[in-house]
């Protein structure tokens, strides 16, 4: 599973390597601003017109369509999804999409778990794990970071789901990190080489720089979810939408070229101290380089960067917010830096600052503090850095939770009850379905039937519950043995009473579209152990029993025990 899923993590990575090069190296415009014109536009409607075609629309993508398919699906993910999240992040990112490769990598490579697991007939427990360790493979070889590989499936991916099995992971990790050591270029491999060592007299700069990311991180999150609203609110075909949001992110690329792909070059000149590289491309070559020059560049580059991501996302392209967030965290750092030195302050740890930056803000938009600490330290080879990462990672994510408890990012779907929680009860509830404990042979009678009647369908019957309906099979009101033994054992009761005369109405009424977590609060509420289900319509559909719930919450609960 490692090796399978570290190769596709390389794939990707070589494929949008070599079309960086190609359109960078091969392709020549008498004008530099008709290359960030073309390309961004290009891969957003090119991305698009791919789903709509060759996938039927089906473009269910990032870190809550695994988790999705983890609670609501037993861990099954599609057998498209292998191949498709590399065609179609490979176009878009290749040919200048403002996102990043890890998210499709880390779906691909939990797609390819899952379908190992289906093959091999494994139970959900183990096709959960699989699914882990594929993504994990995935991770790990994009950013050759084994350790950060198996921290992001425990932050991330497992989240809510129990599980000891620590070393399969670790195997997955290091397979695909050794494949991506092996096989991909040194320029292509997520490296830091320079950088200072760690002075514990810096760490006001790493306390304030904690602040600042965690506040950015948030703003992150809300511009991506204001774009998000709009683009789905626009009442346009998908392909317009995507030419929209195509122009839109040529239009930041030709301001602001740092916004061009995921950014990591950029990343890499900061750390270099090659900065007047970054602003050669764009329209402040014309100014006078000085320190203002820049400041004033990167504080436009960082705000921008959350709309061109979310425009590259939301209007038909494919990424994730990996790259997005480390990219937008080292400018932030690098900035940080420089107003520090322009201040007067000396000795300002700038490298480090970039570095730590990177991780503060992957740590307050992903929520993953352990991944973001772990991915820096090994990508910069860097463990002495482990204090100031932790310091800025763990205060970017307080402040990204003091805000929303759940990433912004998976609020939406955690509130559905469509992906696992912290909350392990109710992940367990999360994983059962209504559908399973409606009793479709629970016994009815007619309303205009007697007692006689009642009488022999109890007789040829197992049931407790009754449910009365009418003509139309619509619930008019429910009977217990309880209701009705009065008139089978008094001999002065007429057996020719109508039904309607001793039915009651139910305590309450459940719907298909109840969640047991809902249920199970009905049943709390009314006190009862079994309640009728009818649809909008007031259809009855049968009875369900409170004690066939925790039954299968049991067995669950012991499943995940073993």
């Amino acid at each position: 599973m490692g090796c399978t899923a570290g190769l596709a993590g390389v794939l990707l990575k070589t494929i949008v390597h070599n079309i960086h090069f190609f359109i960078t190296n091969k392709v020549h415009f008498e004008y530099q601003i008709l290359f960030y014109i073309i390309f961004p536009f290009l891969g957003i409607v090119l991305t698009t017109s791919i789903v709509l075609t060759i996938f039927k629309g089906q473009d269910r993508k990032g870190i809550g369509a695994i988790l999705y398919e983890i609670a609501q699906n037993s861990s099954i993910v599609s057998y498209v999804k292998t191949y498709s999240q590399i065609v179609q992040s490979a176009i878009t990112v290749g040919l200048g999409g403002s996102a990043g490769l890890e998210s499709p990598i880390a779906v691909t490579g939990a797609a390819i778990g899952s379908n190992y697991a289906q093959t091999y007939r494994l139970n959900y427990k183990e096709r959960t794990l699989l699914l882990a360790a594929g993504a994990t493979a995935g991770v790990a070889s994009a950013f050759n970071a084994p350790i950060a590989g198996v921290m992001f499936a425990f932050e991330i991916l497992l989240t809510g789901v129990v599980f000891t099995d620590f070393i399969p992971l670790v195997v997955a990790a290091v397979c695909g990190s050794l494949l991506s050591r092996i096989l991909l270029q040194e320029d292509i491999l997520f490296r830091f080489h320079t950088r200072e060592a760690f002075d514990y007299r810096n760490l006001p700069y790493y306390l304030i720089l904690g602040i600042v990311t965690g506040l950015y991180a948030r703003y992150f999150l809300m511009v991506s979810q204001q774009v998000e609203h709009f683009i789905k609110g626009m009442k346009m075909s998908r392909l317009r939408k995507a030419m929209l949001g195509g122009a839109i992110l040529s239009l930041l690329c030709v301001l602001f070229p740092p916004l061009f792909g995921e950014g990591y070059d950029t990343v890499k000149a900061f750390t270099n101290g090659n900065t007047n590289s970054i602003i050669e491309n764009s329209l402040f070559r014309y100014f006078d380089i000085k320190e203002w020059t820049i400041i004033v560049f990167l504080i436009c580059v960082c705000l921008l960067k959350a709309f061109a991501t979310s425009f590259t996302i939301f209007s038909g392209g494919n990424g994730g917010n990996f790259a997005p967030s480390l990219f937008a965290g080292g400018t932030v750092g690098f900035l940080f830096a420089v107003i520090c030195q322009q201040i007067g302050f000396e000795d300002v740890p700038v490298t480090n600052l970039v570095l730590v930056g990177m991780a503060g803000a992957m740590s307050g938009v992903l929520y993953a503090p352990l991944t973001a600490i772990f991915l820096i330290a090994e990508s910069s080879f860097g463990y002495d850095l482990f204090i100031p990462l932790m310091i800025v990672s763990v205060i970017s994510y307080l402040i990204a939770k003091w805000y929303s408890p759940i990433s912004p990012e998976l609020k939406s779907l955690a509130d559905q009850g469509k992906i696992f929680t912290n909350q392990h009860d109710e992940n367990l509830l999360f994983s059962l379905h209504t559908e399973d404990f409606i009793d479709r042979h629970s016994q009815t009678i007619n309303e205009n039937a007697s007692i006689e009647e009642l009488s022999d369908l109890v007789k040829n019957g197992n049931k407790n519950f009754f449910a009365v309906i009418d003509d139309h099979k619509k619930l008019r009101g429910i009977l217990t043995l309880d209701d009705i033994r009065p008139y089978f054992f008094n001999d002065e009761n007429d057996l020719t009473l109508k039904i309607t005369k001793i039915m009651r109405a139910p305590a309450a009424f459940i719907h298909p579209e109840d969640k047991p977590r809902e249920i199970l609060q009905i049943f709390d509420n009314t006190g009862t152990w079994s309640l009728p289900v009818v649809d909008q319509q007031n259809i009855f559909l049968g009875f369900i029993s409170k004690s066939s719930i925790l039954m299968s919450y049991r067995q669950l609960l012991k499943g995940y025990s073993n």
